[in-house]
């Protein structure tokens, strides 16, 4: 912090480390001395001497701080200081998509979890009117407890419509995330923030931005082509619909949640929930019918095992659906083959979890019994 910012704000805040600088101001990590807490302060470069324009941005933030979502950070209280706006705001705890980003591409099952929950804080904003303008990796927030965050919601309308800046583009959001009706100056809505979250989901896929060089470059391109969406990424049709130029062709930010949601939790507690397996064998693959004894072995094994499955912590479903489908396979394979004289194993291996253990021995029983 240099000498001239000041070091506590309205009598109240302590300012402490700066913990990221933007185009227009620095946030700060604060303690707040009438509440005891620790606070995320956002201190605004620029200076704002009308009357009128400091009364319209504290109705502004007023606006913004009745916005309540587990996906948004949430604004506390608003102030000036020397007629410098700031913005009091929660403190999140962790890193940024941008931090993870920058280490290096990111694995598509954790864009999904992460997208889809920015998408949902967007679709909740926009019922309240209310658009970000400035979606972007750095404004992800990623929670040591596993919550995702996104910041300064609304915070760049509310600035460039309350104080006055010089600044080249500061006003209207970060240049490599911006939608094309930004550029061009058109109206905004929801679809600027559907397109950004487009744009900021492949390049965490990627690891590298879809819209590089300097920024009056990086917001020229858009209007010349088309983001261009790598074929191997998962929900490709989705991103280059989010990303399409014409924001109405755009999907609304409650309908990328919806397509972001796994089908299972979709579908609700209505429908029973199928562990990912891998696709079974066709019919001409298998020799011929599996004994008796076995095959209900098998059946009921299977059930067993999607019974435990469901109470196992959700990131580690998906190894046990996997390993679940290559031992069911590999039975039906071994009973087919009828190698009698092949030296049979002595059960499950030592890596599966001692709560699947007992289902998978008793199939191994059924199996070579």
């Amino acid at each position: 912090m240099s000498d001239a910012e000041p070091r506590t704000l309205a009598g109240r805040f302590d300012l402490g480390e700066v913990l990221g600088r933007g185009g227009m101001a620095d946030v700060h990590r604060a303690h707040d001395r009438v509440l005891h807490r620790e606070v995320a302060v956002k201190l605004l470069r620029e200076t704002t001497e009308n009357q009128r324009d400091r009364d319209r941005f504290t109705s502004e933030a007023r606006t913004l701080a009745n916005l309540s979502h587990p996906g948004l950070v949430m604004l506390l209280d608003v102030g000036t200081t020397e007629d410098r706006p700031f913005l009091v705001m929660e403190l999140v705890e962790g890193s940024t998509l941008a931090s993870e980003i920058a280490a290096g591409p990111v694995g598509a099952p954790v864009v999904t979890r992460v997208a889809r929950q920015v998408a949902e804080a967007l679709a909740y904003a926009h019922g309240a009117s209310v658009v970000h303008r400035d979606v972007k990796p750095g404004n992800v927030l990623l929670g040591d407890d596993h919550r995702v965050k996104l910041a300064d919601f609304g915070i760049a309308r509310l600035v460039g419509d309350t104080v006055r800046h010089t600044q080249t583009g500061t006003t209207i959001g970060t240049a490599a995330y911006l939608s094309p009706e930004q550029v061009q100056g058109r109206d905004v809505t929801g679809a600027a923030d559907v397109y950004a979250l487009g744009l900021v989901m492949i390049e965490a896929m990627t690891g590298e931005r879809v819209y590089p060089g300097t920024p009056t470059e990086a917001a020229l391109a858009r209007l010349h082509r088309d983001p261009e969406v790598p074929r191997h990424l998962p929900q490709r049709e989705l991103l280059a619909a989010m990303t399409r130029r014409d924001p109405d062709a755009r999907p609304s930010a409650a309908e990328v949640a919806d397509r972001l949601t796994a089908p299972s939790r979709r579908a609700g507690a209505t429908t029973t929930a199928v562990m990912p397996t891998a696709t079974p064998p066709a019919a001409a693959d298998v020799p011929g019918p599996l004994p008796d004894r076995a095959g209900d072995a098998i059946a009921r094994t299977a059930q067993d095992l999607v019974r435990r499955a469901r109470e196992l912590p959700s990131h580690t479903r998906g190894v046990i659906g996997a390993l679940t489908a290559l031992v069911l396979l590999i039975v039906v394979m071994a009973l087919a083959a009828d190698k009698g004289d092949t030296k049979q194993s002595d059960g499950p291996p030592s890596d599966v979890p001692s709560d699947l253990r007992g289902p998978l021995q008793d199939l191994h029983d059924a199996v070579s019994g």
